[in-house]
């Protein structure tokens, strides 16, 4: 069924691995495909004001539903007529469900089959949130995607308890559906089935049978080794529908970034940037380093000679270093500005090369040093 509001156009697909390239048009702004969404959790992405954003070239921030319902709260938002008002972004968002909480916080959490009562972390306070709430947060919120409540397995678990965190998430895909009203706002479905492949092949029937803008795949990078992610996006990810964007959730270093892409996922996101450039870390071309080392002392070079943002176009490793050492705010900025910038910069390569037929010359060229 077409929807007047979204649209994916495919315009490259390489033949030999599966990578793709395209648009993904939404109410907010065409996305070029593949594509790194920063993190903004609390309608913020750490570290970073909106000029830096805009900086990095952005083309779509993620935030979280769980932790805006808590503070400051859905309905404050929406009186301030949604997130894009609230936090003077006119680009697109996309908001998590609160389901990855499902899993991040089981300590805190006592799961039905209606919903999840929360016990909020710093508090102590108990919460309630199940798929007809969440639908009523995110759509309070006002993002352009919209993700499903679900549930996802942790790494290892038995397959019976795969089988119960699976079918449940399908029995909220279809409450989710039932709840969600907007027709400006797409909601994503989740193919969950932990690490099974018959799992997985189930769950992509299923989501798919749904007829969504975009589908997800979630239930990885929570411990599992590389070689069993890398396998089940594989699997997975032409399971799903093949015109419509595919979103590999939670995952976002260089390396798994061109390995998503190899398999046909098109958007990513996460923490990693800001999270890595609070600890002194930043990604570069040679692979990732840390701006503690002393190596870096007198380095009169920039970040990555390669990169074009704002840190690495005006400073030096050797200042950075020194104002990190010093507890200095921006340290952490710089930090984080490249990375995101980075990331961002190195999908847009990324997407290139799939465009120009060059895409496997350009993964053997950098899968073993970025």
């Amino acid at each position: 069924m077409a929807n007047k509001y979204f649209s994916f156009e495919l315009l490259k697909e390489d033949k030999k691995t599966g990578a793709r390239a395209g648009i993904f048009h939404t109410p907010h702004g065409d996305i070029e495909t593949p594509i790194f969404m920063p993190v903004g959790t609390h309608s913020n992405v750490k570290m970073l004001t909106k000029h830096h954003l805009e900086e990095t070239k952005a083309q779509i921030i993620l935030s979280n539903s769980f932790h805006l319902f808590l503070r400051p709260g859905n309905k404050l938002i929406k009186e301030f007529g949604g997130l894009h008002k609230w936090m003077n972004w006119n680009k697109p968002i996309l908001t998590d469900s609160g389901g990855f909480q499902v899993f991040s916080l089981a300590h805190l959490n006592n799961i039905s089959e209606d919903g999840v009562k929360f016990k909020e972390p710093k508090t102590g306070d108990e919460y309630y949130i199940n798929p007809e709430i969440s639908m009523e947060i995110q759509q309070d919120l006002g993002p352009d995607i919209a993700m499903a409540f679900d549930q996802c397995a942790p790494y290892p678990c038995s397959y019976e308890d795969a089988v119960k965190a699976m079918e449940r998430t399908h029995r909220w895909l279809e409450r989710c559906f039932k709840a969600h009203t907007r027709e400006d706002q797409a909601l994503f479905p989740i193919c969950q089935g932990a690490f099974y492949d018959d799992l997985r092949k189930e769950s992509a029937k299923v989501v798919s049978s749904y007829d969504a803008v975009g589908y997800a795949i979630g239930g990885v990078s929570v411990g599992e080794p590389n070689e069993l992610k890398h396998h089940l996006v594989e699997y997975t990810a032409p399971l799903l529908p093949r015109n419509k964007p595919r979103y590999l959730m939670g995952v976002g270093t260089p390396i798994d970034l061109l390995e998503g892409v190899k398999r046909g996922v098109d958007m990513f996101d996460c923490v990693l940037p800001t999270r890595n450039a609070r600890h002194g870390s930043f990604f570069t071309y040679e692979g990732k380093k840390n701006i503690k080392n002393k190596q870096f002392e007198r380095d009169p070079l920039p970040l990555d000679e390669k990169c074009d943002c704002y840190a690495c176009q005006n400073h030096s490793k050797a200042y950075i270093r020194h104002l990190y050492r010093m507890g200095e705010a921006n340290a952490q900025i710089l930090l984080s500005i490249h990375n995101t910038r980075f990331l961002i910069k190195f999908i847009h390569d990324v997407r290139n090369s799939i465009l120009e037929d060059r895409f496997e010359e350009f993964y053997n060229e950098h899968i073993n040093i970025i």
